[in-house]
């Protein structure tokens, strides 16, 4: 997938119009030095190349309604089914009430500063984005299966794990990046210290744990257990870089699969598993939490670059400040080469963020970071829509519209 991505990238064949002056960000200017002639000429290759796409394709391709993307693929406004706009949040909270309350009987700790600290972010102010996804698919899957819309307990048990598991990797990552604020309000180790942060992530992961060996199934187990590995292994890579540049931005896409989509898309196949005994359907969930859950990452990686700090609760370009190479950063160094040196010191000397942080504004690296995200919620949309039309299904594809557009 991701060497596919990028030959499509190199070649051009999939690549959206560059947004023309006075629309998208208003920040864009020509590229510095002589490259400005090859650039603008760029610009309308590729251009043209769009034109020719839509008019070959009319339904698929359309305006997005995403504001950082030019010509390219948007989800559907209205769903498969016919159906009018079906709010995802609002249908998913139904079967999620209580769910921070749940989370915290799970955290059963008689220590009052442990237990403040495994509580801080279970206060109901996250979006609740995985759960979410895996009660609607639930619906969806046993929809499909029997027609049964109800959620198995043992299903709602894997949204508070799923949550549980995200909580706790942020909380360590947190202590990794040295990180001073998360949802607007300081981070764990900022308040009680990096050892006592460890512990408390740790201490969530452990009652994750027990609750998925209380629901009893060794194949879900097995699921979630990955997830795991994949956070620890998605950390790993992301402390390290590749200097071949098709083999860093498969590296990036490993990454991203790895500390983000890979605990929705099992969390979406435990829960198919669970309500229905049909490997295809298993296989339809887990393709759909791996696109989206992709496509989630890649709109954060730009929202690093094009929304202000109070808009994410977290400060911005925070990733070129640890040194990390993201999407528009990748894509942004295609257009600008000496960028090459900066992602491979990891931008460590004076003046290395702002410059790069101006070569991606100055490049088309956002747009395409945003049209690649629209290509994995065009495939997750492709692969939910094999199952039987439902409410929860034709949720599950407005969302994966809500992923574009967001805003934080």
């Amino acid at each position: 997938m991701a060497s596919s991505w990028w030959r499509w990238r190199c070649c051009g064949s999939w690549r959206p119009a560059a947004p023309s002056p006075g629309h998208g960000f208003s920040c864009r200017s020509e590229p510095p030095g002589p490259r400005a002639a090859t650039a603008a000429r760029a610009q309308i290759s590729y251009f043209n190349r769009v034109k020719n796409l839509m008019s070959a394709f009319p339904n698929m391709y359309s305006i997005s309604r995403f504001p950082h993307v030019t010509s390219a693929a948007c989800c559907c406004s209205r769903t498969r089914s016919g159906n009018k706009y079906i709010d995802p949040f609002k249908l998913g909270w139904r079967d999620l009430k209580g769910l921070y309350e749940d989370i915290r009987k799970e955290l059963l700790i008689s220590t009052t500063e442990l237990k403040e600290m495994s509580e801080y972010y279970f206060d109901g102010k996250g979006k609740a984005f995985r759960p979410i996804i895996v009660v609607l698919m639930a619906r969806a899957c046993n929809t499909h299966h029997n027609n049964s819309r109800d959620v198995q307990a043992s299903q709602r048990s894997i949204a508070l794990i799923a949550e549980m598991i995200h909580t706790a990797s942020l909380v360590h990552d947190d202590v990794i990046d040295d990180a001073c604020s998360r949802r607007g309000k300081h981070t764990v180790n900022k308040i009680w210290g990096e050892q006592k942060a460890v512990l408390a992530g740790d201490l969530i992961l452990s009652a994750a744990s027990i609750a998925l060996a209380r629901i009893g199934n060794t194949a879900v187990i097995s699921i979630l257990t990955q997830v795991i590995e994949d956070l620890v292994r998605g950390e790993f890579l992301q402390l390290g870089s590749k200097e071949n540049e098709n083999e860093r931005f498969a590296h990036y896409l490993e990454k991203t699969f790895k500390k983000t989509a890979s605990l929705i898309a099992n969390s979406c196949k435990a829960v198919s598993v669970l309500g229905c005994p049909d490997p295809v359907v298993h296989e339809i969930a887990y393709q759909y939490g791996k696109n989206v859950g992709i496509a989630f990452q890649l709109i954060d990686d730009v929202l690093d670059f094009t929304a202000c700090s109070d808009q994410m609760g977290k400060p911005t370009s925070a990733d070129l400040r640890l040194g990390l190479a993201t999407g528009p950063v990748l894509f942004a160094c295609q257009q600008f080469p000496e960028m090459n040196a900066m992602i491979m010191r990891r931008f460590s000397l004076p003046g290395d963020v702002d410059r790069a942080r101006q070569y991606v504004l100055q490049s088309d690296g956002v747009q395409q970071t945003a049209y690649l995200a629209q290509r994995h919620c065009h495939e997750a949309v492709r692969e939910i829509s094999k199952l039987r039309p439902s409410p929860e299904r034709d949720a599950l594809i407005q969302l994966s519209e809500i992923v574009l557009t967001r805003d934080k």
